[in-house]
Formats: structure tokens, C-alpha cells, sequence
């Protein structure tokens, strides 16, 4: 006569065994799929991009301002092949000191060349991230398209950005934001006035 042996059954620990074993592949899937397709980043970084266009479009440019780091530039240059600003024309090369000279002009109640009112409507899209650091600054390219309303005008802009974010405890900082417009070379009746 067989004797039965003490402990669980067979079926009892084949189905633990089985457990055990398919938890941590789960897991470590998981964690595998978010670091590689970078949706967290992805989304964050898409987060700030949109905000910072609503920041323009609603004439809110001091928060525009406060979402570049200490030493942060916005650049615009006049050309693709340009790879820096100092000892270069460039259409815009400001840091946040001559962003809120900008501001404050274009805010002043004697800047005539601001009535009547006026808008702008960004879009932006085809978010990439180049590269992610260790201590989580990036690197972005996206497309964006501006249109501006001013007096019975309406003008289109549109082209490319690049921003090198930094990560903050704050969130992202823009350490640079370069802006190659598609028509940069294009004739305007009047100047840009604020930020594309």
C-alpha cells in the first residue's frame, strides 16, 4: 500500500510555482515596455510643449518667461546651417533679461503697434525625443504652425522647434529653444512682435 506524502499536493505546488514564476516576468515587462517606448517622458515633455504655446496664445508671457532656466535662450535663426548665435545675425537670440525688456515694450500702454487687439493660435505636433540624459534632461524636436491675427491680417508661420529641457524640481526648465521658421527668408509688411 503507497503511503502518502506530508505537505501539498503536487497540483498545490505546480499552481504556486506557477505564480511565483509569472509575477516577476510581468513586472519586469512592464517596466521594460515604459522604458522603451518612453511614454512617461513622452508625455511629460508633450505636457510642457503644449502649455507653453497656451502661455502665448493667451498673452500669459511672463509664465513663457518663468519656463526658461536662469541662463536659458530662445534663438531664431535666420538660416538652418546656423549652429550658434554669438558672432551671428539671428532673428531672435534673447535670454530672459531681453525676453522681459520684449515683454514689457510690447505690454506698455503707449505701444501703439499693439491696438487693436491682436491674437495668435500655435499648434504643435511631431514630438521626438533626440535623447534622454541619466539626471533626465532631453532633448526635443517637434513641428509647430502659428497663425497671428493683427488688425484684418492674418499671417502663417510654421517650421521647427528644438528645446534642450533641463529637469528641475519644478519640472522642465528650457535651456535652449531654437525655432528654424520654413519661412524665415519670407518678406513681411511688419516685424514679429513676440515669441513664435
Amino acid at each position: 500500500m503507497a503511503t502518502k506524502r506530508k505537505g501539498a499536493s503536487p497540483r498545490k505546488a505546480l499552481k504556486k510555482r506557477a505564480v511565483r514564476s509569472s509575477k516577476p516576468a510581468r513586472a519586469v515587462k512592464s517596466a521594460a515596455v515604459t522604458r522603451l517606448n518612453g511614454r512617461d517622458t513622452q508625455h511629460a515633455v508633450e505636457q510642457f510643449l503644449y502649455r507653453q504655446a497656451e502661455y502665448l496664445d493667451t498673452k500669459r508671457w511672463q509664465n513663457y518667461i518663468d519656463l526658461f532656466s536662469g541662463d536659458g535662450i530662445y534663438w531664431m535663426p535666420p538660416d538652418p546651417s546656423h549652429t550658434t548665435w554669438e558672432g551671428m545675425p539671428a532673428i531672435f537670440a534673447e535670454d530672459q533679461n531681453l525676453m522681459t525688456v520684449r515683454m514689457n515694450r510690447v505690454l506698455h500702454p503707449d505701444a501703439w503697434s499693439q491696438r487693436p487687439l491682436w491674437g495668435t493660435n500655435h499648434v504643435v505636433g511631431n514630438v521626438t525625443i533626440e535623447s534622454e540624459k541619466p539626471n533626465g534632461d532631453v532633448v526635443v524636436r517637434s513641428r509647430f504652425h502659428m497663425m497671428e491675427l493683427r488688425r484684418d491680417d492674418v499671417r502663417h508661420f510654421a517650421g521647427s522647434y528644438v528645446h534642450h529641457l533641463k529637469r528641475t524640481k519644478d519640472g522642465y526648465r528650457i535651456k535652449l529653444q531654437r525655432v528654424d521658421m520654413t519661412n524665415a527668408q519670407a518678406a513681411y509688411d511688419y516685424v514679429l512682435q513676440v515669441w513664435v
